[in-house]
């Protein structure tokens, strides 16, 4: 069977994640989150506390890059990690199948015959709530961490790979886990894909 990848774009609290584990698990194929960062780091020879503390940040501020060595000549920082993790992502996907969560992961695989891209998103009260349950976030905190989270992910996302964060037309499939639950979504995702499948035998 050929190679297929699995792209997951999430709001902040919308189970994203847990939806992205539940579905390598039922698919038997790895799934990439924080290990992205892992790979990336031993590739590059740039040390992993980098990555982590730019992870997923907003990286298109002119004086962001000065600071962070871009000024004079060479490839600014923020570059350097994003290209890392874009190397780690085609060079994993060239070993298996696999679930990707964020990181312009659809984008690194742009134009794969067997790669589906989906967003999972909620209503902010669904994720406040999940936000507090799951990542033990501050009552009075939850709302203002989400959005700012949300804010730069997209910033991320809109800046390197060209495409609008969250916008349906960017994705193969987009579901509220708000209305279908964590189970739900996995589900669904497992029925596109073997329709997507089916569609392009």
């Amino acid at each position: 069977m050929d190679k297929f990848y699995i792209t997951i774009g999430r709001q902040y609290g919308s189970g994203g994640k847990e939806i992205g584990q539940k579905l390598a698990a039922r698919l038997e194929v790895p799934f990439y989150d924080k290990e992205l960062l892992t790979a990336a780091a031993k590739q590059s020879g740039i040390c992993e506390e980098m990555f982590e503390a730019h992870d997923e940040k907003p990286t298109n501020s002119f004086l962001y890059s000065l600071v962070m060595g871009g000024y004079g000549g060479g490839t600014p920082m923020n570059h350097k990690l994003f290209l890392a993790q874009f190397d780690a992502i085609k060079d994993l996907a060239k070993k298996s199948s696999c679930v990707i969560l964020g990181r312009c992961a659809d984008y690194a695989l742009e134009g794969h015959p067997h790669l589906i891209n989906v967003f999972i998103h909620a209503d902010i009260d669904f994720r406040v709530r999940r936000g507090i349950a799951t990542y033990n976030l501050d009552p009075n905190k939850a709302k203002d961490i989400i959005l700012k989270t949300d804010k730069g992910r997209a910033s991320y996302y809109n800046f390197y790979s060209g495409k609008k964060w969250g916008q349906a037309d960017t994705y193969d499939l987009c579901i509220n886990s708000a209305k279908v639950g964590i189970d739900g979504a996995v589900d669904m995702i497992l029925d596109f894909m073997n329709r997507a499948r089916s569609n392009q035998n």
